[in-house]
């Protein structure tokens, strides 16, 4: 298994350097006639096996050595002086992904439908994704060479799949031999290189909660302020995982987890000044407890963990409606919205321009009652958009509704909104109500317009009487409102 998992990492090391895929007009890189479909072999003989490699190699030079490789088989040599920061004008290929040689027990490639895209099958171990997107890895199989470049390289922070550190659990867990799930030297090393690093707890019943969780918790806290945090998140089963080995997450189980998480977390804002360890947003919204206070998360550590998104939002949709209601007192001037303005405005398609002369009317002068739309969302998320939702209709009059989505493609536990697909969608295409449809931006492959079923977005489109806008939570307070 592990030389099959590498196996395309290696194949794309091998390759030779980086493809330019775009140049910039009138960029340096066009005064030297590199163009799209080169490939930057070496800088200044050193490999190129990446645009990280370029990037690093070329940041603080000034006089660099270029091989490059043309499409039709020519080497060139280049010899370039040019202004110190002065940019290339280049794009390059997207990485390809380094995959995972683990086999986690609840791998949620393990809970995709047999017929789901391929690409939801890839597994990946990559710290260069770690570094650029906060992409998760287990370090079991980094090798040697990756853990020199991440420090040479200075890719830092690194985001760290650790789920126990109790060594016997965690080799479970991860599927291989005690051998491979010690990472204790290659955290040292990266730590003892002031590489800051963010841990991650996928919390399994029965398997590294209770007190497997409090020993993981206190062993990375010991590590302050070099590990920076700690996410603790659920894990999440579809109906297609049956491992008898897991157990679901239940609401008691997540109240339990919240009073003994609790406890370290006084604990640590105690002795180290943070609260370090943090729970999911999902565990709070299962054991149907308050979400914890803007406070409680600092610098938001681990929002893309889904860690602190609903405080987040919840607070950035309350102070618009303050600002809102505030301004709805200072004036009293009304401005009807039409569904054709409102289909005008493609490229920022909620945000209404009224007929008026000032281009930055208040809020208040936006007549919302003339907009009707939904939303959609996923079970978990839905009750916290609507209260917000409603807060606005009651507010300002509009009639926005929220419905909130099943996930009848992966089902089982999963609830949130990201991972809902196109037949998720027209399964309740019939309960829409308004003139248009709002759905997650995250459903929406970021590189294709494509669902995680495969279903393409305009096909979807085609299927609904009433024009859809994907916007994130950051886009329906940015753009659904007016900007205050």
């Amino acid at each position: 298994m592990y030389e099959f998992a590498v196996t395309p990492a290696i194949t794309q090391l091998r390759r030779p350097g980086v493809l330019i895929t775009e140049v910039a007009p009138d960029s340096l890189a066009t005064e030297l006639e590199i163009a799209p479909g080169d490939r930057i072999v070496r800088v200044n003989g050193r490999v190129v096996r990446d645009y990280l490699d370029f990037r690093f190699q070329t940041a603080s030079e000034t006089e660099l050595e270029l091989q490059i490789k043309k499409p039709n088989g020519e080497t060139w040599q280049l010899e370039i002086e040019r202004e110190e920061g002065e940019d290339f004008g280049l794009m390059f290929e997207q990485i390809v992904p380094r995959q995972c040689a683990n086999e986690c027990l609840f791998c949620f490639c393990k809970g995709n439908p047999a017929d789901a895209r391929p690409s939801l099958f890839v597994r990946d171990e990559d710290i260069r994704l770690s570094f650029l997107y906060g992409n998760y890895t287990t370090l079991s199989s980094i090798t040697d060479d990756e853990m020199r470049r991440i420090v040479e390289q200075r890719l830092s922070p690194q985001y760290v799949s650790v789920h126990a550190t109790d060594l016997k659990t965690r080799a479970f867990l991860l599927g291989v031999d005690e051998r491979r799930a010690d990472i204790s030297g290659k955290l040292k090393t990266l730590l003892d290189n002031d590489i800051e690093i963010h841990a991650q707890i996928v919390l399994c019943p029965e398997i590294n909660d209770g007190k497997q969780l409090e020993k993981t918790l206190r062993d990375l806290a010991a590590h302050y302020p070099r590990i920076v945090s700690a996410a603790i998140v659920p894990v999440a089963l579809t109906r297609y995982n049956t491992d008898e080995r897991l157990t679901r997450v239940t609401p008691e189980f997540c109240r339990r987890t919240v009073a003994e998480v609790e406890r370290l977390q006084k604990e640590f804002r105690r002795n180290l000044g943070v609260t370090f360890a943090f729970l999911g947003d999902e565990i709070y919204v299962k054991a149907v407890l308050p979400i914890p206070s803007r406070k409680h998360y600092g610098s938001y550590p681990q929002i893309e963990d889904g860690v602190g998104m609903i405080r987040s939002f919840t607070n950035s949709f309350e102070k618009l409606l303050n600002s809102l209601e505030k301004k709805s007192k200072s004036s009293a001037a009304k401005v009807e919205i039409s569904l054709e303005e409102f289909e005008n405005t493609r490229t920022n398609p909620l945000a209404i321009v009224p007929k008026t002369k000032d281009p930055r009317p208040h809020t208040a002068d936006r007549n919302f009652k003339s907009l009707r739309g939904t939303f959609l969302t996923g079970e978990m998320f839905a009750p916290i958009l609507r209260e917000q939702i409603e807060k606005l209709n009651a507010l300002a009059g509009s009639q926005f509704h929220v419905l909130a989505v099943p996930n009848t493609y992966f089902g089982g536990d999963v609830a949130v909104a990201g991972l809902l697909t196109g037949q998720d969608f027209l399964a309740v295409k019939d309960k829409i109500k308004g003139d248009f449809v709002v759905i997650p931006k995250a459903v929406i492959k970021s590189d294709e317009p494509i669902l995680l079923d495969g279903m393409k977005y305009d096909d979807l489109k085609a299927q609904f009487s009433v024009p859809i806008y994907d916007m994130d939570a950051q886009d329906l307070v940015g753009e659904i409102l007016w900007k205050v």
